[in-house]
């Protein structure tokens, strides 16, 4: 039986953090769970497009933006369930297990329950929240993961291909079909760490609301840059 999982992980200038994403998704490939890894990489200069010849992953070059990246290259998947993945995010000891549950048993989307890698009490209280706001309003972070059926990510439309908010934009299409895995996803706290929690929290809160509210992701991502 071929495994039933694509791994699309969008990359830019990522060769840094994608040894321990990648060492976390052997189990994966070991338990006949991944089919294939793709690299959904919008322009990179560094070693990212070495790592995927060296590993055998493919590596899909699009234009630049994470929705414009992920979309293009789950056009290219060809297995009945997609798996997006950031890549400085690391699947915990017991994914494999939460994952071939969700698959062999649901039919909806999944997200994994979020932890940062450093950050002490402050990363604690980040990730809570983070994982409360997911299973309240089903909205999940990009650092979370997301597994779901192609099937229903096609009926869906996928990942919009904005600069900005692609993450909240396909959470809100699947609302009602989205629930927590019973496994982690520990992801870097590098931005959090440089730019402060607080402040990069409250920066995040903003973003989601003026979203909400109507402002273009174009100009999102501008603002985003700017600051």
């Amino acid at each position: 039986m071929t495994a039933p999982i694509t791994v699309i992980i969008p990359t830019l200038n990522s060769a840094r953090t994608l040894g321990p994403t990648l060492a976390s998704l052997f189990d994966g490939v070991a338990a006949g769970l991944v089919h294939q890894v793709i690299f959904a990489d919008g322009g990179s200069t560094d070693g990212t497009a070495h790592i995927a010849e060296e590993t055998g992953i493919e590596f899909h070059r699009s234009a630049m933006g994470r929705g414009i990246q992920m979309a293009s290259a789950a056009r290219t998947a060809a297995t009945p369930w997609l798996m997006f993945l950031h890549s400085d995010t690391v699947l915990g000891e017991d994914w494999t297990t939460a994952v071939r549950a969700h698959v062999e048993t649901r039919s909806g989307a999944a997200y994994f329950k979020l932890r940062f890698d450093a950050g002490g009490p402050a990363g604690r209280l980040v990730a809570a929240w983070a994982n409360l706001r997911a299973r309240i309003f089903g909205l999940p972070y990009g650092d979370q993961g997301l597994l779901l059926p192609a099937s229903l990510y096609t009926k869906t439309g996928g990942f919009p291909e904005i600069p900005l908010m692609e993450d909240v934009a396909l959470a809100r299409k699947l609302r009602g079909q989205i629930a927590p895995l019973d496994a982690t996803a520990t992801t870097s706290a590098v931005k959090y760490r440089e730019q402060g929690w607080l402040k990069r929290g409250a920066r995040n809160l903003t973003t989601l609301a003026l979203y909400f509210l109507g402002t273009a992701p174009e100009k999102l991502a501008q603002r985003y840059t700017r600051r």
